[in-house]
């Protein structure tokens, strides 16, 4: 994406991306094996932490960027729905726990996007269709249009690590974002959007049936 629009730009701190995320995984060598062989992705650095607290390795994402795993041996075990979605996107709530990571995406190039859902599916990886995301009641779109503005595919790592390749299509419009934040005062009206929205796809898909 072009940075021309300057009314995006941070005017506080200049910061440059992502300079690394860091994830818990609970077999590091296994997490190795799946982002260096199946995500191709180098491995750029192993740290052994000291007095025996565990492991921290570094990916090379692209663009100068990293995806770090730590390795604890008192980690808690998988935790779907509250340290993760425990539902792939469009199969149901996505919701995780406050202050969780809810997924990771990927910046691809737009052109690529089919091309890597099949590499993904030779791999044996389950994934999603792509999404083209836009600004329709449903948010999606069946064909790209010019108001789609990102498509997006989602897979689970090893761990239930929700990830994404997504790939902007277009420039972002100052009037994209207008929404208002809400809070845990809202939270019981969009509870009951969210029960008629699901009941809603529920009926939808009988009919499909």
């Amino acid at each position: 994406m072009s940075d021309s629009n300057v009314e995006n730009k941070n005017k506080e701190f200049e910061l440059r991306g992502v300079n690394h995320v860091a994830l818990v995984c609970e077999d590091m060598a296994r997490t190795v094996d799946f982002y260096t062989n199946v995500l191709g992705m180098p491995l750029t650095k192993t740290i052994d932490l000291p007095g025996g607290m565990g492991q921290h390795f570094f990916f090379d994402i692209g663009g100068g960027d990293s995806l770090a795993f730590f390795w604890f041996p008192e980690s808690e075990g998988h935790a779907p729905g509250i340290a993760a979605p425990a539902r792939m996107v469009g199969t149901g709530s996505i919701a995780s726990a406050h202050g969780s990571m809810n997924h990771l995406a990927f910046d691809v190039a737009a052109e690529k996007m089919e091309e890597y859902r099949e590499k993904l599916l030779a791999r044996g990886i389950e994934v999603t269709e792509i999404v083209n995301h836009d600004n329709s009641p449903m948010q999606a779109s069946d064909t790209l249009t010019d108001d789609v503005f990102v498509r997006s595919m989602y897979f689970w790592d090893p761990d239930g690590v929700l990830l994404e390749f997504a790939a902007w299509t277009r420039e972002l419009r100052p009037d994209e974002a207008q929404l208002e934040g809400v809070g845990p005062a809202q939270k019981e009206e969009y509870l009951e959007m969210q029960r008629e929205f699901f009941e809603m796809m529920k009926r939808q898909a009988k009919k499909d049936a």
